[in-house]
């Protein structure tokens, strides 16, 4: 069944992911600024990785996945690679695209947006090689592709997650991460591929 752009806001926001529209213009204006930015870096693959458990990645990941399609006029993905609350796997359903054999399932959001989910959550020592498989044989189709890298650090994984994508953007909280915990991932990250930190909410 096709959904059209009203009804798939509807089913995200069931997930609690709100995508913000024309009553948040602030909010859409930041995240073109964003891709633009992510445009001229010329990166392909950037994992978000929150900062804290109060930080959510799926709307601002979203949203500026949105922001990418419209700049460049290419398709994007928003890989849900989530290992601590896979609730988006939810929207995964027969009628979405991929093999049998797929660990992940492709379903169109919103146009030339997809959202990649994975059929079920990973265990320690199954997430990250999922992942780099995914991004090695199921994304050319997509000029970007965003993951969302949240509950990696529950399984020591993060770093060596990082280590798949192209650039790393640390997501924390305005007037709640406390720096402490933004140095300490940045301990963790390899260098070469950090393109900053976003500071939402």
């Amino acid at each position: 069944m096709d959904f059209t752009a009203l009804e798939e806001a509807g089913r995200l926001a069931e997930v609690g992911i709100h995508i913000a529209g024309d009553e948040a213009p602030e909010v859409r204006a930041e995240c073109i600024r964003i891709a633009r930015r992510l445009l001229a870096e010329q990166t392909k693959v950037i994992g978000f990785i929150p900062a804290d458990d109060s930080v959510g990645i799926p709307s601002v990941a979203i949203q500026i996945g949105l922001a990418l399609v419209e700049l460049s006029g290419a398709p994007a993905a928003y890989v849900y690679a989530n290992v601590r609350y896979p609730a988006l796997a939810a929207l995964s359903s027969s009628s979405d695209e991929g093999s049998e054999d797929s660990v992940f399932s492709t379903r169109w959001l919103m146009g030339s947006l997809a959202l990649l989910t994975p059929h079920r959550a990973e265990r320690a020592g199954e997430a990250v090689p999922a992942l780099a498989q995914l991004l090695l044989d199921g994304v050319q189709l997509f000029e970007h592709v965003l993951v969302d890298l949240t509950g990696f650090e529950l399984l020591g994984e993060h770093a060596s997650a990082a280590a798949c994508m192209d650039g790393v953007v640390l997501v924390g909280r305005a007037h709640g991460t406390q720096e402490k915990s933004l140095l300490n991932f940045l301990n963790e990250m390899p260098e070469s591929r950090f393109l900053g930190v976003l500071l939402i909410g």
